[in-house]
């Protein structure tokens, strides 16, 4: 069991209010060095509003949220591109490099082209970029600051399989280097294979913490509560019919928590 004291970044009750209406309800979790969490749910779960709080864009309206020293410590990368798609690669980063007062900005540029592996097509314009290498670019941006913590909104929507597997293996890279990953995804089979733990969301509430086999255990649990008094040789042929993909366990685990 890691303790506490070395998460990279830790939320505790954080609720967000529009209105009446709770966004997010005491939700609280911990975040460790090269962890990476995939945070699902249904739609209006509160998946984006979680990140952008854990980010600092978005205030909490009560709660805390706990970040590593320093001020640029948490790289935040929204689902839309922040990119100026007439300007080269190189000039979107060193236009961030400056805004986010880099003390070299001409070496940060060149050390985020190596590590993004974009240092070929440092000099074509981003509208020319494939969706998968635009995407590469807009996480540069949120890695510019080389932050402990780096936050992923939908990271490969829109991208076709081929481009959603190279950009994977560039996050899970980070994760091997250190970097801690929290990423949004309505795609569960991206949380199943790479998350090393899930939070799921459900009307604002966090359901459930730990890993897919977890949630995966969890839902069997579920369905053979449903037919616990059958014989026992029925009983064991039906939990091997239900233990079935991913998906379906994570549906299963919603709707039996009326989600």
């Amino acid at each position: 069991m890691v303790e506490a004291a070395t998460a990279t970044l830790s939320a505790r009750e954080v609720t967000r209010d529009f209105g009446d209406r709770h966004a997010l309800f005491n939700v609280s979790f911990d975040v460790f060095p090269g962890e990476m969490i995939a945070v699902i749910g249904p739609n209006g779960a509160g998946k984006t509003t979680l990140l952008s709080i854990l980010a600092g864009s978005l205030a909490s309206s009560s709660g805390e949220v706990i970040r590593p020293p320093g001020a640029r410590s948490v790289g935040w990368v929204p689902q839309e591109p922040a990119l100026y798609s007439k300007l080269s690669v190189r000039e979107n980063l060193r236009l961030f490099a400056r805004l986010e007062q880099a003390p070299d900005p001409e070496k940060t540029v060149a050390e985020m082209l190596a590590q993004t592996g974009l240092a070929d097509r440092a000099d074509d314009q981003v509208r020319t970029l494939s969706g998968g290498n635009q995407q590469r670019v807009n996480i540069a941006l949120g890695l510019l600051s080389a932050p402990r913590v780096l936050l992923l909104d939908e990271p490969s929507s829109s991208l076709d399989p081929r481009q959603r597997e190279r950009l994977w293996e560039f996050i899970t890279g980070l994760a091997r280097g250190g970097t801690s990953v929290v990423y949004a995804t309505h795609d569960v089979f991206e949380a199943e294979r790479y998350a090393n733990r899930l939070l799921v969301l459900g009307e604002g509430e966090l359901l459930f913490v730990g890993t897919p086999e977890e949630l995966e255990a969890a839902a069997d649990i579920d369905a053979a509560a449903d037919v616990h008094d059958i014989e026992s040789d029925e009983h064991a042929a039906h939990l091997a019919e239900i233990r079935v993909d991913f998906e379906t366990s994570f549906v299963r685990y919603l709707r039996e928590r009326g989600h």
